[in-house]
């Protein structure tokens, strides 16, 4: 399919603000130094999830035809994910919002508003994944592989965001960067079970279905058409096999295996911040490039027809 750049920032910028949450949520519950880091670094760190949510927000609005009806998309909540996620991202920053006020007003951050900020960002993972594994005709999504990478990238890139503020505020960070790279190398393997899955999976779909004839002697030498069309240009990324394989080499070299290094070279740091800076800007680059991939991968059954023939 053809990745919209739009969704590739939305996806990859909420799910770093959800895993810098989930941090901040867990350091106001108690760890990665307690309450009392918790109150150093949470109003920072909870500014930082609402712009990276904003600015997501944004980039969102950017691939909509009509960007005035978007409001319309919360219609179908009880049977769309798509519908349920425009309902919990803004919800999971409100909630960011209120533990960010209560910080700011009461000096402290109630423990009840750290749960239901973990719960917030959890659900917000469960309905951005469900829109992809939920559609059972395109086999390369419909897995749980999808909801899992999915989490853990976005507590891989959040947990060095987290770590990178501790460090910067003079905290703490080695225990939050030995998590960081724990949650990088799940995400690591967890995506290279996907990618061989991928390798071994058979696409949904063929000339028989497409056209409705059952003979199993189909030669098909053209398309129908010989311009282009919204088929082509929605469906299909344009871009040669050699294109894909290298973006799939670039997320892999740039979101898990050098991350992984520098995270261990942060760990021995007196200074980590710059080597947690770096982790983060290489990571997130490495990210857009998995997401690029995670829909380029997709042969959409429509593509057995129109992609067939040149």
């Amino acid at each position: 399919m053809r990745p919209a750049w739009s969704v590739l920032w939305l996806t990859t910028l909420v799910g770093c603000a959800q895993g810098l949450a989930v941090a901040l949520g867990l350091t106001a519950l108690g760890m990665f130094g307690g309450l009392a880091a918790a109150q150093q670094a949470g109003g920072v760190g909870l500014l930082l999830v609402l712009g990276l949510g904003v600015v997501a927000l944004v980039a969102s609005f950017l691939h909509l035809g009509r960007p005035e009806r978007a409001w319309r998309a919360v219609a179908m909540w009880r049977t769309s994910w798509l519908s349920r996620e425009v309902i919990a991202l803004p919800a999971f920053l409100g909630v960011a919002a209120l533990c960010w006020l209560a910080l700011r007003e009461l000096g402290a951050w109630p423990e009840v508003l750290a749960v239901v900020l973990l719960l917030a960002a959890l659900v917000l993972w469960v309905c951005t994944a469900m829109i992809y594994a939920g559609v059972r005709f395109i086999r390369e999504w419909a897995t749980p592989l999808t909801l899992l990478n999915f989490t853990l990238m976005g507590l891989a890139s959040g947990f060095v965001l987290a770590a990178a503020l501790f460090a910067g505020l003079q905290l703490p960070a080695g225990e939050l960067t030995a998590w960081a790279a724990g949650f990088t190398l799940l995400a690591f393997l967890a995506r290279m079970v996907a990618v061989l899955r991928l390798a071994r999976l058979i696409p949904a779909g063929s000339l028989q279905t497409a056209i409705g004839v059952r003979s199993r002697n189909i030669n098909q030498v053209a398309r129908g058409f010989t311009a282009g069309s919204f088929n082509l240009h929605e469906f299909f990324h344009g871009q040669s096999a050699a294109m894909v394989r290298g973006v799939q080499g670039g997320f892999v070299l740039l979101g898990f295996i050098v991350p992984l290094a520098l995270l261990g070279v942060a760990l021995g740091a007196a200074q980590p911040l710059p080597w947690l800076s770096a982790v983060w800007l290489l990571q997130m680059l490495g990210f857009l490039l998995e997401r690029w991939h995670f829909f380029a991968q997709v042969n959409h059954p429509q593509n057995r027809y129109y992609a067939a023939a040149h």
